[in-house]
C-alpha cells in the first residue's frame, strides 16, 4: 500500500533535522532516513503499529523509531502519516 507523508509530517520532519543538526548534521540525516524508512514497514504491514492511545481509532496507528512516535492512518487506497513526535511530547489532537 502506498504511504503518503503529509504536510505536517514533513514539516515535522524538517524541524527534527533543524533540531538535531544544530549538534551533528550527520546524525540528522541518518535519524531523518531512520524515520523515513519505517514507511516500508508501514505500507507492507499497516497494522503492526499499535493503536495510538489518544484516539482509539483502530485505523490511527503509530511506530516507533529511536525516540519518536510515526502516527498514521489507513485508508482503503494509502495510508497517510499524519505526525512524526518525540515520544515525551504530547499529541494534540488537531496536529
Amino acid at each position: 500500500m502506498k504511504v503518503h507523508w503529509t504536510d505536517n509530517a514533513e514539516n515535522h520532519l524538517d524541524a527534527i533535522y533543524e533540531y538535531v543538526s544544530r549538534n551533528s548534521e550527520e546524525y540528522a540525516k541518518r535519524m531523518v532516513d531512520r524515520l523515513t524508512q519505517r514507511s516500508i514497514q508501514i505500507s507492507k504491514f499497516p497494522f503492526s503499529g499499535r493503536v495510538v492511545p489518544e484516539y482509539e481509532n483502530e485505523n490511527i496507528r503509530e511506530v516507533i523509531e529511536g525516540s519518536y512516535r510515526i502516527i498514521y492512518f489507513i485508508k482503503d487506497e494509502q495510508i497517510d502519516v499524519l505526525a512524526v513526535i518525540h515520544g515525551a511530547q504530547l499529541l494534540h489532537q488537531n496536529d
